[in-house]
């Protein structure tokens, strides 16, 4: 039986920087369990396309996320990424609440960190995201 994600490395990339401006190339790969390389080819696509901004202070690299592009897919046109941005987070932030016992949003929608996740790690929505 083949595995997959609702949310692809593209998309949780873009949620992962947008909630880490500063976040390194390895700790991306690190939380999306892909190569750096990988994580650097997205960074590319997604800068290429507009829905990324990478700017350099020394070694540095700051990240900004446009949340006014709409989705590439067609169906989506009409969506804005802001808004599955918004989304992500939050599942995320109901996701740890759930994990810690405090939800105040019964049946709050999880993305990957449910428990039946292949990580394990209810924390992290992000886990176990494709390409």
């Amino acid at each position: 039986m083949a595995t997959w994600n609702f949310v692809t490395n593209h998309g949780a990339l873009l949620s992962l920087v947008a909630t880490h401006p500063q976040i390194t190339a390895r700790d991306l790969a690190s939380q999306l369990g892909i190569t750096e390389r990988s994580v650097l080819r997205i960074i590319s696509d997604l800068e290429a396309e507009g829905y990324l901004e990478r700017t350099r202070d020394g070694r540095l690299n700051y990240y900004a996320v446009n949340h006014d592009l709409p989705m590439r897919h067609p169906a989506l046109r009409e969506t804005a990424v802001g808004d599955l941005l918004g989304a992500l987070s939050f599942s995320a932030k109901n996701s740890a609440q759930d994990s810690a016992g405090g939800s105040e949003t019964p049946g709050a929608a999880r993305l990957e960190g449910g428990s039946d996740a292949p990580s394990g790690n209810r924390s992290d929505p992000l886990a176990g995201a494709v390409e």
